[in-house]
């Protein structure tokens, strides 16, 4: 007769005899999972040192170690680091493919100029890996108001153009009337002016990605960015302040997907028209 229990009750792996084993599964983006432990529920978004990302329906996203405790269709399952041929070709924040061993092409005379620090570091980290490659170089200006200078001191041509990327191009301000006034001037056919509606840069990164509702309303008359470390309860005594404040809304910028589009189509613009070819 067959003993069920077996000949050797001590013998190792007694417990595990039987039990079904729970298969592991790549974690590739979108991928739905759940958490066994609390209920959460989300696609994937990343897998990134041995964590995964996972992005509820509300875009609220939370990191979790890959492993076991995950469920797909209430079945338990281990979730593991997709392998790298299984991932298709890497692309870059920007959504484009990257281009493998590829080195930064020699810069162009043509140049992209933002009006900020924090308008480079913005356009560096999303798309920082397609500009080296097209060999397109960023520099600020410290201000549209300093544009004129710029251009008469290096002024652009077929093979010297500047893309401008500018805040606050809205009809009546400042910044449209500064690109209108350029745009008739001697230099306009070699000058490219696009922005985005917003007050800053900062408002290009989506609420989602800070994981807010919105971004707050600053009244007139009270600095930008010193309203709004205030609204989130941030220091906003000093400078050093402001620029820590900065770099904690830089790093909830991973891809393209964390920026509004009003600041997508107009970099994407900027990099197409500087590096068009000369006839």
């Amino acid at each position: 007769m067959d003993d069920r229990y077996g000949s050797d009750v001590l013998a190792a792996g007694w417990r595990e005899r039987g039990a079904k084993p729970v298969p592991q599964v790549p974690a590739e983006v979108d991928l739905v999972v759940e958490v066994a432990a609390d209920g959460f529920c989300g696609a994937v978004t990343k897998v990134q040192g041995g964590a995964v990302e996972l992005e509820d329906r509300v875009g609220r996203r939370r990191l979790f170690p890959l492993g076991g405790g995950f469920l797909i269709d209430g079945a338990p399952v281990r979730l593991a680091a997709p392998a790298a041929s299984a991932q298709g070709p890497r692309r870059t924040a920007s959504g484009s493919f990257a281009v493998a061993d590829q080195r930064a092409r020699t810069a162009l005379p043509s140049r992209i100029l933002v009006e900020g620090r924090h308008d480079a570091e913005l356009v560096e980290k999303v798309w920082g890996a397609d500009l080296r490659v097209e060999g397109v170089v960023v520099e600020y200006l410290q201000g549209v108001d300093l544009l004129d200078e710029l251009l008469a001191a290096e002024p652009p041509s077929a093979r010297r153009r500047y893309g401008v990327l500018v805040d606050h191009l809205v009809p009546g301000s400042k910044e449209s009337r500064i690109a209108e006034a350029v745009a008739r001037g001697p230099h306009g056919r070699h000058v490219r002016i696009v922005g985005h509606p917003f007050v800053d840069v900062w408002q290009c990164v989506t609420p989602r990605a800070l994981g807010i509702a919105a971004w707050p309303e600053i009244p007139r008359g009270v600095d930008w960015k010193t309203g709004i470390c205030r609204a989130f309860g941030w220091p906003h005594e000093t400078q050093a302040d402001t620029a820590r404040a900065w770099q904690h809304i830089l790093s909830k910028v991973t891809t393209y997907r964390d920026l509004e589009p009003a600041l997508l189509g107009r970099v994407e613009e900027l990099i197409d028209f500087v590096t068009a070819p000369t006839s």
